[in-house]
C-alpha cells in the first residue's frame, strides 16, 4: 500500500478523480490497493492505482472494488504537438504496465477522460466500451431543464407537490433504502454495511459526499440518493426507493437537485451510467450526453478464469 514517504504520488493523484484518491482507495479496499508509478527524472509522469484480492492462496486478482467506477491510468500534462505527445502516452503506459506485479486477472474501468488504451492492447489486453451519462455545462439550469424529457420534468413537478427534499448525514437511513431497492430486485445488498460506514466515514471527514432524501408529510423516504465528487465532478454514486411509492417521481426530483447542486459548484454531473437498459433509459431522459469509456481486462490464468466462472454461477444460484 502507498506509504506517506510518497509526498509526490500523493499530491499527483490530488489532481486526478476522487476515486483514485488514497483515502478512497483505503476506504474501498483496506489493505488492498498500490500505485503503479511511472518517474521522469525525480517528477511523477504517470500513475495506475489499483486493488486486488488473493485467491486460492496465490493468485491476484487486480479489479474494480466496491463503490468505485473509474479507475485506470493518469499521465502527466504534455503541451508536445500530438504526434509526439502519443508517442509519449505509449512509453508511460507501457512503463505502467511493466510497473504492475503479477497478476492472475486484471479489470479495470478507465475514466472517461482516458482515450488511449492501444499501449494496453499491444501487451495483450483486452476492452469492451461501456457508457456513462453527464451533464458538461450545469450552469445554465434553464438549458438543462429544456433538454430534459417532459415526462421527467413532469415527474419533477409531481414530486414537488408531494414530497420535500431533506439534506442529512442519515446513513443508516440510507441503507435502510438500499436493503428496499435490492429486496425488490430479488437480490442481496452487494455490499457489507461495514463497508458502507467505512465509506462514509471517510467522505465525511472529508466533506466529499451528500445524501439527499425525498420525504412526505407522514415521514416517509420515497427515495434516497448518494453524491460525491471531485474538484471538477459531482458523480451519482448510488440511490434508490421505496417500492411502494416509485410512482411519486421523486427519485426525478432527486437527480434535478443533484444537477442543481452540481451547478451551484461549477462542475460537471456525471450520472454514472448503466448498462442496464431500464436505467439507461431513464439517466438518458435527462438529455445528459452518452459518454464511452473502456473496460479493460486481462486473464492470465485459466484457473483464475476457471474460479471465477465456478464463482459466479454458485453466486446466481445462490
Amino acid at each position: 500500500m502507498l506509504g506517506p514517504f510518497d509526498d509526490k504520488v500523493s499530491r499527483f493523484l490530488e489532481g486526478t478523480c476522487v476515486f483514485c484518491q488514497p483515502w478512497w482507495l483505503e476506504a474501498v479496499a483496506p489493505g488492498q490497493w498500490d500505485v503503479a508509478v511511472v518517474y521522469r527524472g525525480s517528477d511523477v509522469a504517470a500513475v495506475l492505482p489499483y486493488t486486488y484480492k488473493v485467491r486460492l492462496g496465490r493468485f491476484r486478482l487486480i479489479e474494480m472494488p466496491l463503490f468505485t467506477p473509474y479507475l485506470g491510468p493518469w499521465l502527466r500534462n504534455s503541451i508536445a504537438k500530438y504526434a509526439n505527445r502519443l508517442g509519449e502516452e505509449k512509453d508511460l503506459l507501457t512503463e505502467l504496465i511493466d510497473k504492475l506485479p503479477p497478476f492472475a486477472s486484471f479489470a479495470q474501468g478507465f475514466h472517461p477522460l482516458v482515450t488511449n488504451w492501444l499501449p494496453f492492447f499491444w501487451q495483450g489486453f483486452k476492452q469492451t466500451t461501456h457508457y456513462t451519462y453527464s451533464i458538461d455545462d450545469t450552469i445554465d439550469l434553464n438549458a438543462a431543464w429544456d433538454e430534459t424529457r417532459e415526462n421527467i420534468r413532469t415527474d419533477i413537478r409531481k414530486a414537488e407537490k408531494t414530497v420535500t427534499v431533506t439534506d442529512e448525514p442519515n446513513i443508516e437511513r440510507f441503507l435502510e433504502i438500499q436493503r428496499m431497492t435490492f429486496c425488490r430486485q430479488g437480490k442481496p445488498l452487494p455490499y457489507t454495511e461495514d463497508a458502507l460506514y467505512r465509506l462514509e466515514a471517510a467522505c465525511a471527514e472529508r466533506n466529499s459526499r451528500r445524501m439527499l432524501f425525498a420525504v412526505d408529510a407522514e415521514n416517509q423516504v420515497h427515495a434516497a440518493i448518494y453524491l460525491v465528487w471531485d474538484d471538477k465532478v459531482v458523480y451519482y454514486l448510488m440511490g434508490g426507493g421505496d417500492p411502494a411509492l416509485r410512482n411519486s417521481g421523486a427519485t426525478s426530483l432527486l437527480m434535478w437537485r443533484a444537477i442543481e447542486f452540481a451547478s451551484a459548484q461549477k462542475k460537471r454531473f456525471d450520472f454514472e451510467g448503466s448498462m442496464v437498459e431500464s436505467i439507461e433509459r431513464f439517466i438518458r431522459a435527462f438529455g445528459a450526453r452518452q459518454v464511452p469509456y473502456f473496460y479493460v481486462y486481462k486473464m492470465n490464468s485459466p484457473v483464475v478464469g476457471a474460479y471465477r466462472l465456478f464463482w459466479r454461477r454458485a453466486h446466481r444460484r445462490a
